[in-house]
C-alpha cells in the first residue's frame, strides 16, 4: 500500500455525496489525512443540507465538473468507451470487480483502486484530466478544489513516471 494510501481513501471519500455516514468520517478524515483539511474543517461547519446541496450544484447539474475522468481525457467521442474497459481491465488484473453503481472512471472509485492496490496506473492516465478538473472547481470557487491539490500534490511528474516505466520494463 503506498504512503499516499490514506489520502487517496480520504479524498474518495470526500468526492462522494455528503450524505451522514460521510459526515460521520469527518473527524477521523481529518487526523488521517491532514492535506485534506481544508476541505474536511468546511465540510464540518457547513449544515448538512447546504453542503449537499453544493455537491449537487458542483457536481450534478452538468458536466463542467464531472468527476467521470474519461469525459475530461477523451472528450465526447467514442474512445471512453475504451477507456472505461481499460478500467474495469485494470480493476479486475488486481482481483477488484467494479460493481458500483458508478462507472469505473469515477474519480472516487479510482482513488480508491489507488488506495487499496498502490498503483498509480489510472492516475497517471488521468493526469491532465486530474488537473483540468482542479482548475475548473478553482475557478469555481468550491472548497473541492483543495481535495483535487491534494491528490495532484502526490502525482509523480510524467517525465519521472515514463523513466520509471521504461526501467519496470527492462527489469
Amino acid at each position: 500500500m503506498p504512503s499516499d494510501a490514506v489520502l487517496y481513501q480520504g479524498a474518495a471519500l470526500c468526492l462522494t455525496y455528503p450524505d451522514d455516514a460521510f459526515r460521520a468520517r469527518l473527524p477521523l478524515l481529518r487526523e488521517a489525512a491532514p492535506q485534506l483539511r481544508e476541505f474536511v474543517d468546511h465540510a464540518a461547519l457547513t449544515p448538512p443540507r447546504e453542503l449537499a446541496a453544493h455537491y449537487v450544484r458542483v457536481f450534478d447539474r452538468d458536466n463542467r465538473h464531472s468527476l467521470y475522468l474519461s469525459r475530461w481525457h477523451e472528450g465526447d467521442t467514442r474512445r471512453p468507451g475504451m477507456s472505461l474497459v481499460r478500467s474495469q481491465e485494470l480493476y479486475r488484473a488486481h482481483e477488484l470487480e467494479f460493481t458500483g453503481a458508478q462507472l469505473p472512471d469515477f474519480l472516487p472509485a479510482v482513488l480508491e483502486f489507488t488506495a487499496r492496490t498502490g498503483k498509480l496506473d489510472l492516475l497517471g492516465e488521468y493526469r491532465g484530466a486530474l488537473h483540468r478538473l482542479r482548475a475548473r472547481l478553482a475557478d469555481f470557487g468550491t472548497p473541492y478544489a483543495s481535495v483535487l491539490d491534494a491528490v495532484c500534490a502526490t502525482l509523480p511528474h510524467p517525465e519521472r513516471q515514463g523513466r520509471e516505466r521504461q526501467e519496470q520494463a527492462g527489469s
